[in-house]
């Protein structure tokens, strides 16, 4: 057993996207999960479609079913959302994003946001200039993060996904450069293991500013569920615990294999859970 607690195990709605998000929410509680990760797209949540009547009804179908939200991840991956991006009308589109993001966020009674720096040319042609407006756009984000009492959850992508904030190395360079009382590093477990790290180089580097982790299997690709890939998810939470997190441990389970039955990956994986966690 370790001393991390169940109320900071989180699942995500995202492998529920072929079914009502009010499903995942009832499947959350049957499973005894305490806390929620909101991903933010169709047909769940997508906010450009959103009245603030809509939004407030989001935040009561998590409160009521006594939920906590933990984290508000709006999706930034497949959408054309890029803050280091080099023109000047996609990274003014994709901070408003983002601000937009915080606002909901504060809206959803959340006090953390996911967010991205973004790409640059992987050829390397423009990495200056993309580091530099990635850097920009976050602390902007930061700023107005402050505003509204939210801490934004900086990940770092695989190095297909981006060439800016892909390991260790650059997320500790960001994070220094922005030096952001409400900016804070996550990790997420899959790209973790693809650069050969563990959780204890990231706590060792980072510590109380590691505030989210996506806590996933894998073969080491893959978002999966617990017992579905070859990493050493036990020994993980070994290492979180000696180190004291304090966080969230979100089941980010993405993989396409889980669609058809969304709270199968759910039980598999809280049960592994609740069998170390106390």
């Amino acid at each position: 057993m370790v001393n991390l607690k169940r109320s900071q195990v989180a699942i995500m709605n995202i492998q529920y996207k072929f079914f009502p998000l009010t499903k995942f929410l009832d499947d959350a509680v049957k499973n005894q999960v305490q806390a929620v990760e909101l991903w933010g797209a169709a047909p769940h949540f997508h906010p450009e479609d959103m009245t603030y009547r809509d939004i407030v009804a989001v935040r009561h179908e998590i409160e009521r079913r006594g939920l906590k939200l933990i984290c508000y991840t709006p999706e930034q991956c497949i959408y054309p959302i890029n803050l280091a991006a080099p023109y000047e009308s996609e990274r003014r589109r994709s901070l408003k994003f983002f601000e937009d993001a915080v606002r909901v966020a504060s809206e959803l009674g959340t006090d953390k946001v996911l967010v991205t720096a973004g790409t640059g040319y992987f050829d390397g042609s423009d990495y200056e200039e993309a580091w530099k407006y990635g850097k920009e756009g976050l602390m902007q984000l930061g700023d107005l993060a402050e505003h509204y009492g939210i801490t934004l959850a900086l990940e770092a992508w695989r190095e297909d996904e981006s060439n800016l904030i892909n390991n260790l190395e650059s997320l500790k360079k960001m994070m220094d450069e922005l030096n952001h009382d409400h900016i804070g590093a996550m990790l997420d477990t899959c790209p973790m293991v693809l650069e050969n790290k563990s959780p204890s180089d990231y706590l060792k580097v980072f510590g109380d500013k590691l505030i989210h982790v996506h806590f996933i299997d894998g073969t080491p690709r893959g978002h999966l569920a617990w017992g579905d890939g070859i990493l050493d998810m036990e020994g993980y939470l070994k290492q979180f615990d000696e180190y004291g997190y304090k966080h969230s441990l979100s089941l980010e389970i993405t993989d396409g294999r889980y669609l058809m039955d969304p709270e199968k990956s759910i039980q598999q994986s809280v049960e592994k859970l609740y069998s170390v966690i106390k």
